[in-house]
């Protein structure tokens, strides 16, 4: 279960984390008097359950209260991966001394909740873990005893903190790590924790809530606050999104990518009974994507229809700006359908789960 940035940090804020002066807002004039009221200059912030929304222009700033106004009215109109905007938080700007990262996770591997720290803020971790991995701190804490203050400390003394703001780190760490089981988290993250003239603050939030133990969050489920995720999306480091209705076909087709000298781009299931809004919505994710050179739809159609398939597929190349090669391959219920509606637009399609790969990579290697 994703719940969105405000959200969390209304939690951290709560949890004894402090987070930035800020106000939710859904159009321009708000935004503009929310200005006013923090009375600075202001960072502000798309509201939606994807990543990446820096980069996808869904994070602006202004100077002051018209500014404000304008940049918002702005973002309102944009989707970032497939996802409308239609809240913003407006905080206030930063004056960041220096950043760092935090995050607890749960590593299902060996069963333990698992702390990573860093010096590095303000960047994926995927890329410190690449590049500087001596800058990466990793801690288990032991499920069945507690996790005390002075251990939270041990791990900002470890990432290299400077001695001033060890124990206001080791607090953070801990409060986090406390969230993090209070709230029946996946992940907890601080992704900067920001050193500023007015101390430690976590300049961005995310917090994840395990799906089975929502019934337990009875507090975010009266605020509506959580919402379940429509697909299993993975990004990864190749250039070919592969889309599949199934865990079990999307890994496969990924596989036969691999057969061809292809490397997949994203891992996406739309599940085995996908509407056509949804499969609208698959598509919309992974050509928002700039690393995607091409798209493989891999789609079986049991109880997803190859007819709904097709439909979703012509809604998404309609409208969509960027122009990304799609390779389908389309069977099973309503086949004769749904490859007669991609036939009637032009859009070709293959029966074989390997012509439709070798095609893909043959594609991604000429662009």
């Amino acid at each position: 279960m994703k719940i969105y940035e405000y959200q969390a940090k209304e939690i951290f804020k709560k949890n004894g984390i402090p987070v930035p002066i800020n106000q939710l807002t859904e159009n321009g004039l708000d935004a503009e008097r929310a200005t006013e009221n923090i009375n600075k200059s202001v960072v502000l912030k798309s509201q939606v359950l994807v990543g990446g929304r820096g980069k996808l222009g869904g994070i602006k700033f202004a100077d002051n209260p018209y500014d404000a106004h304008k940049r918002t009215d702005e973002l309102l109109k944009l989707k970032i991966k497939g996802e409308q905007v239609d809240k913003i938080l407006v905080e206030e700007k930063l004056d960041i001394e220096s950043e760092f990262y935090l995050s607890v996770i749960m590593d299902r591997s060996v069963r333990k909740p698992l702390i990573i720290a860093s010096t590095e803020g303000g960047v994926d971790i995927e890329e410190i873990a690449r590049e500087t991995p001596e800058k990466l701190v990793k801690y288990y804490v032991n499920s069945l005893e507690e996790f005390l203050p002075y251990q939270a400390r041990d791990i900002a003394i470890e990432i290299g903190v400077p001695k001033h703001l060890i124990s206001k780190t080791g607090i953070i760490i801990w409060n986090l790590f406390n969230l993090f089981q209070k709230y029946d988290a996946t992940i907890a993250e601080i992704n900067p924790l920001a050193l500023t003239p007015q101390g430690l603050i976590a300049a961005d939030a995310k917090l994840d809530i395990d799906d089975d133990a929502l019934y337990r969050q009875s507090e975010l489920m009266n605020k509506g606050s959580v919402k379940k995720d429509e697909f299993a999306y993975v990004e990864l480091d190749g250039d070919i999104a592969v889309i599949g209705n199934g865990a079990g076909l999307t890994l496969s087709g990924m596989d036969m990518l691999k057969l061809y000298r292809g490397e997949a781009a994203t891992f996406l299931d739309i599940g085995g009974g996908a509407s056509k809004e949804n499969i609208a919505r698959a598509l919309d994710i992974v050509i928002s994507n700039p690393k995607v050179k091409v798209v493989f739809l891999n789609v079986l159609g049991g109880i997803t229809r190859a007819d709904d398939v097709a439909n979703g597929v012509i809604s998404v190349l309609k409208r969509a700006e960027r122009k990304v090669p799609l390779v389908i391959r389309l069977t099973g219920t309503n086949e004769e359908e749904g490859q007669r509606i991609l036939n009637e637009s032009g859009i070709s399609f293959e029966t074989s789960m390997e012509a439709a790969a070798s095609k893909a990579v043959e594609l991604s290697s000429k662009l």
